[in-house]
């Protein structure tokens, strides 16, 4: 368990020092973009809020980069949806932390769609961050993917699932690090 703990933190040491790397300082120009966070994180909470995503918040703010998570960022009182995706917006790069349960939350996958969109929109830089999953699995929405999905209830999202499989299969696409528990690697998709 000890073990276990120290190669997390080592992993996410390490990805917080390549993000940070990644030109994530702010810049002159941060400020004509009204970036307000230098990284949002879109992660399940269920899934990995207390052990990799904290690790990761961490190592980043020890980095000192300004890092949006919503424990932590936001009011008591405030409306969640409005203050996140104007969080995802004032936002340099958006990590999405995808695990198993990722796509059983509507607010995950709603996150997700505005991240792309600002992705190209604004040409907000996006890093997937397969979470013991399968890069394939967000891809075509197999594997543990699938039981996540069905999760939704399919007829009353039904005019939001198509853009919700399009904007997991564009994030799946994108370059990005697969992490298992005491391993992670830093992947560039195959082509389809």
């Amino acid at each position: 368990m000890e073990q276990s703990k120290q190669n997390m933190a080592s992993l996410t040491n390490e990805a917080a020092a390549s993000f940070s790397s990644s030109s994530l300082p702010r810049s002159s120009t941060d400020h004509q973009n009204h970036y307000t966070y230098q990284v949002f994180l879109s992660f399940r909470g269920e899934d990995t809020r207390c052990n990799f995503t904290d690790h990761l918040y961490t190592a980043l703010r020890d980095k000192g980069i300004e890092t949006f998570r919503d424990a932590d960022k936001l009011r008591r009182g405030e409306e969640i949806s409005t203050a996140l995706l104007k969080a995802i917006e004032e936002s340099r790069v958006s990590i999405i932390v995808f695990s198993q349960s990722y796509a059983s939350s509507r607010w995950c996958l709603v996150e997700l769609v505005n991240i792309l969109e600002c992705r190209k929109s604004r040409g907000q830089e996006v890093i997937p961050v397969f979470y013991k999953v399968d890069p394939s699995h967000v891809r075509h929405q197999t594997g543990a993917f699938t039981d996540a999905f069905a999760m939704l209830d399919q007829h009353k999202y039904k005019d939001s699932i198509g853009k919700w499989r399009k904007a997991l299969s564009d994030a799946a696409n994108l370059s990005g690090w697969t992490c298992e528990e005491d391993q992670y690697v830093f992947f560039y998709p195959k082509p389809q």
